[in-house]
């Protein structure tokens, strides 16, 4: 009996989890869609490759990826997708070592905060979704 309420709760704790952990990106896809020519824009300053398509890519990573790692679909390779992504844009998007100031402090939490969730997303793909998904953990 014990054994099976520390199961339902790692079950419970993971799902509460994986709402948490990717809460942030269907927000950004979504003002990345109605703001279009803005991340384009933003990632022509950045000097990143090829900004048209990676504005296409960042939007389709933050959409897709995220409702795989919700719903328990493919959650170890969602994750996966997600610590790559991550990564991504934190070398991108927050090179704190370029600023100073104010603008340096935040790149810096922008860049270790993005750290914080790939540790989160590595878990993740680690562990699997738990039971409370589509495709349950084996």
């Amino acid at each position: 009996m014990q054994t099976e309420t520390r199961t339902d709760s790692f079950d419970l704790v993971l799902l509460i989890g994986r709402i948490f952990l990717v809460a942030i990106f269907p927000i950004s896809a979504y003002l990345k869609i109605t703001g279009w020519p803005g991340i384009v824009t933003t990632l022509t300053q950045q000097g990143a490759p090829i900004p048209y398509l990676g504005g296409i890519v960042a939007t389709a990573a933050e959409a897709v990826l995220p409702i795989l790692v919700l719903l328990g679909i493919q959650t170890r390779w969602a994750a996966f997708g997600l610590i790559l992504y991550t990564l991504g844009t934190s070398i991108i998007a927050h090179r704190f070592w370029e600023f100073t100031g104010p603008a340096q402090v935040g790149q810096m939490f922008s860049f270790f905060k993005n750290l914080a969730m790939i540790g989160g997303f590595l878990i993740l793909a680690w562990t699997g979704p738990g039971r409370y998904a589509v495709q349950p953990r084996p």
